[in-house]
């Protein structure tokens, strides 16, 4: 979805839908490029999970009439086509087919339409999938208009023809009809029959539109991901009361969604010199327009509505950065970082262990009650008796803002004194006027530490943490302040109430550094949280940066099954300090023996979680190591744009291994390094140093841990190597981003791609010049293993060459 994909609908007490005449329901199904979406949901990573898990769960049990055309024309193709044949049957799985609920028959149309069987031949889902995979794809132009004219002529064979049971009808094509399918939708409408339009990759929006019943925003939906589009379908069936379909204890939120058409736009470049004129007459010079042509979005804003589930990880209740993974409706575990595994909640002793420079900015304004204001005091001075000691190396201030901002205690001045510290705490007072956060946040940039010499000639420089108390909306902007403190190298860690999140997203800039709670009396369990947060900002330096991390295991016989066991634990603890999402860090598995096998690719997972979940189903191979056959399967089959690698992100492999089978792996090795991938091998036990440093290239790149077991204790090492590297500038032209022997050029901060034969962003869509309206044959996706053999010719030949050379 992610970072993201998004989605729409319309307010339930806006919908006026009489069903007793009849129903119509379109899905209109597009080829699909991953990683690309037209449609989003501007809401959290979590409801988006929601969204989901809640379309698996949706059932529909009503009395219903549907059926099906599949589009069977050659813009279609073979693939897509029993791709529909898929999407269909998923959709009956949340039907409760029978002769007295909802039955389903299929009609296959290109120029022309086709019965493939009636609405009463099968009545279970076992039978119906089995027929459903007999139906074979023909071929032809396509007629959309003209099946649904046909579908309104025949009626429904083998249904009931009663007014008491909802006629459904299901269109799955590739988009833009070649016929009047607009005129043919508005003489169903005008037979009191309604119509669902839901569309996938890039729509002709406008079309859907026209085609969907009124409110359109709860008739026109977008189908690339199954679940949801079930579920909002099913949400709308929900609110008309013809189908009850939400699961006991879910409710339907709304969310702002916009949908995006990828439309050729004409611009006007300038004027250049040219010759008019007719025959026998004198030419002459003249100006002539130039005009470009480019993609450009088209944008249709929105309301979306879904039905959201709880999920047992609401409530956060695992603590101090644990990753907290769903098992079932109820269940869940607490996967915890390192030192935290003790307990189920990875609830650690609560000192404040870590060397920091912090100020408390407390919020005192007007806006805020006294009983608040006493809140927030009372929060911090049982902070402050829980976590700090009198031998914590953390030093603490405190200051107090409303319309103007005080330092009451500086930074370091009860250092050893926690009673001088919370008396001072119990003498903060309330300043009164507006909430001026951004004003405040500028003068503890400029005001709120100040740099005591420990010697003469060097100062103590400490990371400097402002945690923001606060229970209001800002009076002023906060984005610019808060952009100039973490400019000058402030740590921002925000909390305040669940309605302010957003707010205190702007302000840390980054939505881990942000602690939120529903209820004044959940705020003292944040403790243990905000202590965590505060001790993370020194190690956690990989949160909120993007990458693609490739993370090759081997699993030989060498390593032996244990001590895969270890090493795949030791993977998973990796990706827990990474952002993983769309816009953040990505995250691929491989494992190889003698061969490579992808475990997930990077574009897989759009969260932690599910990663944690896909990685602990990597398996043992045994066998012998090639780790070069390794590296190879990572340059071409997973570090490529088709699987989700990203243009401008840096790109890194983590190789660990026990050394065996690496002869093989320095030419691969090159040429990931020439392409800007960082290359790092962990060796574990008794290896091969200088072998090992050959592939790396680089001693910054090598560790060399003694014994599995060990591998735990080098994981911050490896995490900070990993960030520091990661941060540094990338070359947008390293990998290659442009397919189909496609030339990157770098121009003004970008990059573009120099096509032959192709067009698209990334030369991905072969140009055809046989068929203008795109019915034609052709295959039903890109051939990746033409264009990789094609793009690594050269690169292949020296690298068997080199193989062939250690082999004598």
């Amino acid at each position: 979805m992610g970072s993201g994909f998004k989605k729409n609908m319309r307010c339930p007490n806006m919908l006026s839908v009489d069903f007793h005449h009849g129903f119509l329901l379109i899905v209109l199904l597009l080829q699909v490029q991953q990683g690309t979406s037209v449609l989003e949901i501007q809401t959290s990573h979590d409801n988006i999970l929601k969204i989901n898990s809640a379309g698996e769960m949706m059932q529909c049990s009503a009395v219903m009439d549907i059926l099906f055309l599949l589009d069977g024309s050659y813009s279609v193709g073979k693939g897509s086509f029993e791709r529909s044949k898929h999407f269909a049957m998923k959709l009956c799985q949340a039907l409760d087919i029978g002769p007295d609920k909802v039955r389903v028959g299929f009609i296959q149309f290109s120029s022309i339409p086709r019965w493939e069987f009636a609405l009463d031949s099968y009545t279970t889902k076992q039978e119906l999938k089995i027929r459903l995979k007999k139906i074979s794809y023909r071929g032809g132009s396509t007629q959309t208009g003209l099946a649904l004219k046909y579908a309104l002529w025949k009626g429904f064979p083998g249904g009931r023809n009663s007014s008491a049971v909802a006629r459904i009808v299901i269109l799955l094509t590739d988009g833009m009809s070649q016929d009047n399918a607009i005129q043919a939708a508005a003489q169903l409408k005008e037979e009191g029959v309604v119509l669902f339009a839901v569309g996938l990759r890039y729509p002709r929006w406008e079309e859907l539109h026209a085609l969907a019943s009124e409110p359109m925003e709860s008739h026109v939906f977008f189908a690339e991901y199954f679940h949801d589009a079930v579920n909002g379908l099913y949400t709308t069936l929900t609110t008309t009361s013809l189908c009850g379909a939400t699961p006991t204890g879910c409710q339907v939120e709304a969310f702002p969604c916009e949908r995006k058409s990828l439309e050729t736009v004409k611009e006007l470049q300038g004027n250049f010199m040219c010759w008019k004129g007719s025959k026998g007459y004198f030419p002459s010079t003249s100006l002539c327009p130039y005009y470009r042509y480019k993609k450009a979005y088209k944008r249709h804003a929105s309301i979306c509505h879904r039905t959201i589930c709880p999920d047992p990880c609401d409530s956060q209740p695992c603590l101090n950065g644990g990753t907290c993974v769903s098992e079932a409706q109820e269940d869940y575990t607490c996967v915890c970082p390192p030192g935290y595994g003790g307990d189920p909640h990875c609830a650690p002793a609560l000192s404040l262990d870590c060397s920091v420079d912090l100020l408390f900015l407390l919020e005192g304004s007007s806006t805020l009650t006294l009983e608040g204001f006493l809140r927030l005091k009372s929060f911090l001075k049982r902070f402050l008796q829980t976590v700090i000691g009198s031998n914590s190396p953390s030093k603490v201030g405190l200051a107090v803002f409303g319309g103007e901002t005080r330092v009451e205690a500086q930074v370091g001045k009860f250092k050893g004194d926690l009673k001088g510290l919370l008396k001072a705490v119990d003498a903060l007072e309330p300043i009164g006027g507006p909430t001026k956060t951004g004003q405040a946040l500028r003068y503890v940039t400029r005001n709120g530490f100040v740099n005591i010499p420990v010697f003469a000639d060097v100062s103590d420089d400490l990371p400097h943490v402002v945690v923001l108390l606060t229970g209001s909306p800002s009076a002023d902007q906060v984005v610019e302040p808060s952009k100039y403190a973490r400019d000058m190298e402030l740590f921002l860690i925000a909390v305040g109430p669940d309605r302010l999140k957003g707010q205190l997203d702007n302000i840390t800039g980054n939505p881990q550094r942000t602690l939120t709670y529903a209820s004044p009396e959940r705020l003292a369990a944040k403790i243990p949280e905000l202590k965590a947060k505060i001790c993370s900002v020194d190690t956690q330096g990989c949160l909120g940066q993007a990458a693609d991390l490739v993370l090759v295991l081997d699993a030989s016989a060498g390593v032996g099954h244990d001590n895969f066991a270890t090493v795949r634990d030791f993977a998973r603890s990796l990706t827990v300090q990474f952002d993983i999402n769309r816009d953040l860090a990505q995250v691929a598995l491989v494992t190889y023996g003698r061969k490579a096998t992808t475990v997930f690719n990077l574009d897989a997972h759009e969260t932690g979680s599910t990663i944690l979940k896909a990685a602990a189903q990597a398996n043992y191979v045994g066998g012998v190591a090639s780790a070069g056959t390794a590296l190879l399967h990572v340059l071409s089959d997973v570090l490529t744009v088709a699987e989700g690698a990203r243009p401008g992100v840096n790109k890194a492999v983590v190789l660990v291994t026990d050394g065996s089978g690496g002869d093989d792996a320095m030419v691969p090795a090159r040429k990931l390094r020439e392409d800007g991938v960082l290359l790092f091998v962990i060796g574990v036990g008794d290896v091969q140093r200088d072998s090992l440093l050959r592939i790396t290239g680089s001693e910054q790149h090598l560790i060399l841990v003694p014994f599995y077991e060990d591998l735990k204790y080098f994981e911050d090492v490896v995490v900070q190597m990993l960030c520091s590297e990661v941060k540094k500038p990338v070359d947008l032209c390293k990998p290659n981003p442009c397919m189909n022997d496609g030339v990157c050029v770098l121009s003004g901060g970008s990059f573009g791609c120099q096509c032959r034969g192709f067009e698209g962003p990334h030369c991905e869509i072969r140009i055809s010049r046989s068929s203008p309206r795109g019915d034609f044959r052709r295959p039903s996706g890109l051939r990746k293993t033409k264009r990789q053999q094609k793009s690594h010719k050269e690169f292949l030949r020296h690298y068997k060459l080199h193989r062939r050379r250690n082999a004598a």
